[in-house]
């Protein structure tokens, strides 16, 4: 069990990628956001493009870092609390 954890955690580690050209120089492969950030490979983030929203992972393809879409819609960490009101005139009752 301990093994496959292990294994697993390896995945959820972003992958890097560096690229060593002909002249010997080291060049890293990352993907970019809408606003230039720099984004590692093997991350996930969320994009909107022509309307859709999407999971997208950075990815290689053809020696080529691109978006590659992974789910659709993304995660959200909106939650609908209660209403508190409501709740205590009812627990009163």
């Amino acid at each position: 069990m301990k093994g496959l954890v292990f294994v697993l955690s390896l995945f959820a580690l972003p992958a890097r990628a560096d690229y060593v050209g002909p002249d010997g120089k080291v060049r890293d492969c990352y993907c970019t956001d809408k606003s230039g950030s720099r984004i590692e490979l093997g991350q996930m983030i969320c994009l909107q493009v022509d309307g859709r929203i999407f999971t997208a992972q950075c990815q290689m393809s053809l020696n080529v870092p691109m978006w590659r879409e992974v789910q659709e819609g993304c995660l959200s960490s909106d939650l609908d609390w209660p209403d508190l009101d409501q709740t205590l005139k009812t627990s009163a009752s």
